[in-house]
């Protein structure tokens, strides 16, 4: 699983649409779909029903949803934790 790939299913889970999904990610729709299926399959499990017209998260699809969009927002607040002691704005000063 890559960290690509989470980020590319969250974006088809908030948008419900692989189009959208792939402009906000700035890819075109075939790799980030193929991204989204290897996901599926390295899980077990499916994430979205898929038609022609309509894109919805499946329960499980649901349930992750909620956990990665903790997860990266957690991974974005120890980036810039780890960005701000680097420009010394966080940690100690001993004098």
């Amino acid at each position: 699983m890559e960290l690509r790939q989470l980020r590319y299913f969250l974006a088809v889970a908030e948008e419900l649409h692989f189009g959208r999904a792939a402009r906000r990610m700035h890819v075109s729709q075939p790799p980030l779909s193929q991204q989204i299926q290897a996901l599926e399959e390295e899980l077990g499990v499916r994430l979205f029903d898929r038609t022609s017209r309509t894109v919805r998260a499946t329960p499980a699809g649901e349930a992750l949803r909620d956990d990665v969009r903790d997860l990266l927002a957690g991974l974005d607040a120890a980036v810039e934790r780890a960005r701000g002691t680097a420009r010394g704005e966080r940690g100690r000063l001993r004098l």
